[in-house]
């Protein structure tokens, strides 16, 4: 499977293109976030995953007024890895939540059970886009409907909460109060 997905911000201006490949192999997932705030920026992730959606590595690089951070976050055993340095307080996260795309959410969505009402309440390696730094965060997801979820931070952004849309592969059409998927425009000649 290949796609070409667009999101936009909802509560700033702010676009995303992001380009997922599906093998047997794995998924990588090349994601490109443009922003307006603190002067402009642009992000750019690449994640590598496991054909079960588990992170192996996300590299992010965010360039802006400021200059120019990278930092890489890799799967090492039941812990992480960032910038090469093992990260015993992020021991037992399940995954890199990366807070400019909603295609971090996709990784614990596709293992929530199906069945209304199913939770799953998960510690991520949350990074904060803005600092570049990389902490523990809880966060939990509530099935609502076959394309709906609750999500309910418990750790960075504790109290937030939001009802996210999904597609049919789990990738966000819409997060309350911060993304909606767009499609681009017709190719003209």
């Amino acid at each position: 499977m290949e796609r070409t997905l667009f999101w936009r911000r909802i509560d700033e201006v702010g676009l995303e293109r992001l380009e997922l490949s599906v093998t047997e192999a794995g998924i990588e997932a090349v994601g490109t976030v443009l922003g307006l705030d603190a002067g402009g920026f642009r992000v750019e992730h690449r994640w590598s995953l496991a054909p079960d959606w588990r992170t192996r590595t996300l590299v992010v690089e965010r360039s802006g007024a400021v200059g120019r951070v990278r930092l890489r976050i890799e799967r090492d055993g039941d812990g992480w890895r960032v910038d090469d340095v093992r990260r015993p307080d992020l021991d037992g996260a399940d995954e890199p939540d990366l807070s400019v795309t909603p295609f971090c959410n996709t990784l614990p969505i596709r293992r929530l059970p199906t069945r209304r009402g199913a939770a799953s309440t998960l510690d991520t390696c949350w990074i904060d886009a803005d600092e570049m730094a990389v902490v523990r965060s809880r966060q939990q997801y509530v099935r609502r409907g076959a394309r709906a979820v609750r999500y309910i931070d418990l750790g960075a952004a504790a109290g937030f909460e939001a009802d996210l849309e999904v597609d049919g592969d789990g990738l966000v059409v819409r997060y309350e109060h911060l993304f909606e998927r767009v499609s681009p425009g017709p190719v003209t000649p």
